[in-house]
């Protein structure tokens, strides 16, 4: 009871978009769980949740009450009484009854008063009121309507056939405004007159209804037609002129003339023909064949009409005919034009028994309905709810508010347009203006709206939980402003910064402050400093094949015994020899961007290296290095060009990667031992691997550099996995580009959850995601609409194993409004055909599938082991992903 006041109070004064119900549902599910553990209906949960209502209310009125009965806030707003009237086995009785939902059967009636007559009148009551009765039947008569009345409609039946309940999704009426006067103990006598009178009119309805059944389908063959389209068509016949022609003149005229038309040879004439007249006796004339002639031979009579018309008529029986007929069909015309009107005002009559004064003193006015969308044992529920003071409808659709309007309501709970439909009406009388009305302070009388007509006990809850959420809104605004600072730091730095002339400022990296194990003194450190700041002033930009040149050049003595020389083709770099010991060199290594960029910046330093030896050379190629990563960092390349890919430090910096972590990385990829190919590189090797054992344990935190560089191998493994997914799905794959899909867009959630660089665009993901899965319901859905039985299970088992598993993962971000429209859409394609016909089994079979398909839960099932990636270098990476992009540009898909 508690929770269900703070959930209550939470709805009216909460800040929040939704309010959780967690709490107060699970105590309700345990305290209605059954000890058969079957699911109950909604009709049992409203059941169930008011009388333990009704339980606790009077707990809390007994414990308060002084000297009093106490009251029961339940029990006057949801319950009535009503009076059961009538004979039983040649007995009379009455018994006084109390009600909360009123159960109205919904299969055979078309509105809602045909549900409330028959709910209304049980059995034989035509002499209830008589002494001699021997039937047995009773009415019911309401004597107490509460002030919200709720209507239970029973939209489920047994099907005994299939062995299951199913749902009606019958069309039923309801109106905005319901007059229960008719109903009402002290009107019975009024009623009963009333019902005579309308039984008697419905009678004579059905008689004239045959009558005019048998002017519009007239006839005794199987085939009938209205009698006044009869006399018309006779009257046609009996006015026809014969017009008789031979057909062999109408096909003379659009025939060839014979001269132009091919000889045409008899078989017989052929075979005469064929052997000499030496060989074969001559042939009497006689005994010919006869040339067959089609049109000669199959000649229809001359004289036969081109239409059908009387032939032997005269004119003045022609004359008496048609002024028969046109009287008959004049007569014919009045009278169905007559039954039409009788039955129209019939019908008005009807419609109007209980719209007179004394019939219209008990108005409730329509306050919220309660849709299900589905089958019997699943689907989707949402409620619509009139919003007095707004004077408008609103839908409370899950955490979705909507206005909405008249005519949406009708089209989703009146039922037969589709497979949702209303199962419960909520009236409220629509003179207790109580009900609805403002509540106004007793001192200030000034409106209380809000909080303020909430108790202190739960006003207090209420703003403790607003507290808590502001709070949490400062911090998701905090990290929100930090990571927009972020984006405009980057956004800042100038995106191409040549490399000062200026002396080393304090603020580089740490590694150019240690001194080297070296036999270089402290005066040689300095010249090389100086040669280092010479040498950045006198460099000249040269093309990366120069400088590989120059290297060649350099390094062009004899190898040892024990070395190879070998030709390298470097993308981006140029073709060069190079000399490296055995097992000493990796091809796919040496073919690397971070490889590409490291041989080039140590042939820009050639000129230090040759002046102040392999430590100056090391210092000048690492800041080459380090200033042409920071510069592609800065950039905003197209999708296809994503730097990142190419270089870790790349990713480092974007995303702000401490400094130590930066610099180990550098350190690293300049101590790599495939740059022993060279007496310049291997030097420069060896400074940098000197460096690194410089490095203390307590100056970088390696777990934390892990972490970085495990990111980052998350990040090319997402790229992988999307690159994968997008290729599978540009061949129409949709099956295998649907979980290479769903794994790239987890994994790079998990990422961009650190930072707004830490992976792809999620957008991108998101929608080939749910394309994957459009696609694949549409074909699902063909398969099962085939019929074969093959298919039929394929469909279904694309729909369990794929879909199904997938459609938590689109509701559990409430933000993507595209994910839950599509939800939306495969789910209402599979609900279209509950009310189609089809075969038991297919009937069965979508039976025991929707249940899945339409479960609201969000809760992420496990998926099967991530697809396996294919090994690949960085630079086929870089060369598969922007060659997927490139093409995805050329191709924009819908919605992006």
């Amino acid at each position: 009871m508690r929770e269900l006041r703070y959930l209550f109070a939470l709805l009216v004064g909460s800040k929040r978009k939704y309010v959780d119900p967690s709490r107060a549902v699970e105590i309700l599910k345990d305290a209605f769980k059954s000890n058969d553990s079957q699911q109950q209906d909604v009709s049992e949960f409203t059941h169930k949740l008011l009388d333990w209502l009704e339980d606790a209310f009077q707990i809390k009125a007994e414990e308060e009450r002084d000297g009093e009965k106490p009251k029961n806030p339940m029990v006057e707003l949801f319950y009535g009484r009503f009076l059961a009237v009538g004979v039983l086995e040649g007995k009379k009785f009455e018994n006084t009854e109390m009600f909360g939902q009123y159960p109205l059967q919904v299969n055979g009636f078309k509105d809602l008063h045909e549900c409330l007559e028959a709910a209304m009148i049980e059995g034989e009551i035509e002499s209830l009121h008589s002494e001699n009765s021997a039937k047995s039947g009773q009415e019911h008569w309401f004597t107490e309507l509460p002030p919200v009345l709720t209507f239970e409609l029973s939209r489920f039946e047994f099907n005994q056939a299939l062995g299951r309940p199913e749902k009606i999704h019958n069309k039923l009426e309801f109106p905005p405004i319901l007059y229960l006067d008719r109903y009402m103990h002290k009107n019975r006598e009024l009623t009963r007159i009333k019902r005579d009178e309308i039984k008697r009119l419905k009678e004579y309805l059905t008689v004239l209804q045959q009558r005019l059944e048998r002017y519009l389908s007239y006839g005794s063959g199987p085939k009938r037609f209205p009698l006044v389209d009869v006399l018309q068509y006779a009257l046609e016949f009996a006015s026809s002129k014969p017009v008789c022609t031979s057909p062999v003149d109408d096909l003379g005229a659009s025939a060839p003339s014979s001269g132009t038309l091919p000889a045409q040879t008899s078989p017989s004439t052929i075979e005469q023909q064929g052997p000499s007249s030496s060989d074969v006796p001559s042939t009497s004339p006689v005994q010919r064949s006869v040339i067959h002639k089609p049109f000669t031979q199959s000649r229809i009579p001359p004289d036969l009409p081109m239409h059908p018309a009387p032939r032997h008529i005269t004119e003045e029986e022609l004359s008496v005919l048609e002024g028969c007929l046109h009287r008959w069909r004049t007569e014919v015309e009045n009278d169905t034009r007559d039954l039409q009107e009788s039955i129209s005002r019939i019908h008005r009559t009807i419609e109007l028994m209980y719209f007179d004064k004394t019939m219209i003193q008990v108005p409730y006015r329509l306050h919220a309905v309660l849709v299900h969308e589905g089958q019997a044992n699943a689907g989707h529920y949402w409620a619509y709810i009139y919003d007095h003071h707004q004077n408008r409808w609103m839908k409370y659709n899950d955490i979705s508010v909507t206005k909405s309007t008249w005519e949406e309501l009708e089209r989703d709970s009146f039922g037969g347009y589709r497979n949702a439909s209303a199962y419960c009406l909520m009236y409220i009388n629509d003179k207790e203006q109580y009900l609805i009305e403002e509540e106004f302070n007793k001192e200030t009388g000034q409106i209380l709206v809000g909080m303020d007509t909430l108790p202190s006990d739960l006003r207090d809850y209420v703003k403790e939980d607003n507290k808590r959420f502001e709070k949490e809104l400062e911090e998701w605004d905090a990290e929100l402003a930090q990571k927009a600072q972020q984006e405009k730091l980057l956004s800042q730095i100038p995106r191409a910064p040549a490399p000062s002339p200026a002396p080393v400022q304090a603020g580089e990296p740490e590694y150019l402050e240690q001194p080297s194990r070296t036999d270089l003194s402290k005066h040689l450190k300095e010249d090389s400093v100086q040669a280092i700041n010479k040498a950045l002033a006198e460099q000249e930009d040269r093309g990366p094949e120069a400088i590989m040149d120059t290297s060649s050049h350099n390094a062009s003595a004899q190898p040892a015994p024990n070395q190879r020389v070998v030709e390298v083709a470097i993308p981006d770099v140029g073709t060069f020899v190079i000399e490296s010991e055995e097992g000493g060199y990796d091809d796919e290594v040496m073919l690397t961007p971070n490889m590409q960029g490291i041989i080039m910046a140590i042939g820009k330093a050639r000129n230090v290296y040759d002046r102040c030896g392999p430590e100056a050379g090391f210092f000048k190629a690492i800041k080459l290095e380090y200033t042409r990563l920071l510069k592609l960092a800065q950039e905003d390349p197209p999708p296809e060009c994503d730097y990142r890919l190419r270089h870790a430090i790349v990713y480092f910096i974007q995303n702000q990667a401490p400094k130590k972590i930066i610099e180990r990385t550098l350190l690293e990829q300049f101590g790599d031992h495939n740059l022993s190919f060279d007496e310049r590189c291997r030097n420069i090797m060896k400074v940098a691997q000197a460096k690194l054992e410089m490095i203390k344990p307590d100056e970088v935190n390696m777990e934390e550099y892990e972490r970085w560089h495990q990111d980052y191998r998350n990040f090319r493994e997402t790229t992988m996995f999307l690159m994968v997914g997008l290729e599978f799905f540009q061949k129409k794959s949709y099956m295998e580009a649907l979980l290479y899909l769903i794994y790239a867009y987890q994994n790079n959630k998990e990422l961009l959850s650190k930072g707004p660089y830490r992976g792809h665009d999620e957008e991108l993901i998101s929608h080939y995601r749910r394309e994957c899965l459009l696609k694949l319901n549409e074909h699902a859905a063909a398969l099962f609409e085939s019929g074969d039985d093959q298919e039929v299970n394929n469909g279904l088992i694309i729909m369990n194993e794929l879909i199904v598993p997938c459609l938590p993962l689109l509701l559990v971000d409430e933000m993507e409004e595209k994910d839950i429209v599509a939800v939306e859409d495969m789910r209402n394609r599979w609900c279209s055909y509950l009310g189609q016909e089809m075969e038991p089994n297919l009937q069965e079979k979508l039976t025991d599938f929707l249940p899945k398909l339409l479960d609201c839960s969000t809760e992420i099932k496990g998926f099967n082991d991530p697809p396996k990636l294919p090994s690949y270098s960085t630079h086929e990476l870089c060369e598969r992903y922007a060659g997927i992009m490139l093409s995805l540009s050329r191709t924009p898909a819908d919605g992006r």
